[in-house]
């Protein structure tokens, strides 16, 4: 019997599993980079929902003796975009200008697909907390799937941040 000389280069299956274990690798580094860019849209909105809500703390600061009108105006949606004078050009009551801050503060929160709401903030004895929520969550407390927070913890899966306020 003639014994056929030693093999030269790779064969088909070697390649074949080069080219599996390559496959694989990229699509490791493809899910990793989906992943790196779902943080970096969270974190922004982040950032977004926490610049509003200081935004709304420094008005609320400035104008304290109108703290009810903020709450109320921002528990009710629907007064959440009425503002009867434009302060940047008229002189306002403090009632006028909280009217006028909410508006402000809620059309620039809309302007990024959020929502706000003052709600008393659990244990704190009668403060004020902001919330501000996106995407599939609303700013609300209570025990519902879309629900931002269950008392003093944030819902799992929620997409809210919460400001303790006056």
């Amino acid at each position: 019997m003639k014994s056929l000389g030693h093999q030269r280069g790779m064969g088909m299956i070697e390649i074949l599993v080069a080219l599996l274990i390559l496959a694989i690798g990229i699509l490791g580094f493809i899910a990793l980079q989906y992943r790196a860019l779902e943080a970096s849209a969270e974190s922004t909105s982040r950032v977004q929902a926490i610049t509003l809500a200081r935004d709304l703390a420094e008005r609320m600061r400035v104008n304290r003796n109108s703290l009810t009108v903020y709450n109320q105006q921002l528990q009710d949606a629907s007064k959440q975009t009425d503002y009867a004078k434009n302060c940047f050009q008229n002189n306002c009551t403090d009632t006028e200008l909280a009217d006028f801050d909410v508006a402000q503060v809620v059309k620039n929160a809309s302007s990024f697909g959020m929502t706000m709401n003052m709600i008393a903030c659990p244990q704190t004895n009668n403060r004020q907390c902001i919330y501000i929520a996106w995407g599939d969550t609303s700013a609300t407390n209570g025990t519902g799937v879309g629900d931002c927070t269950q008392d003093t913890s944030y819902n799992n899966n929620s997409t809210c941040v919460i400001m303790e306020a006056y």
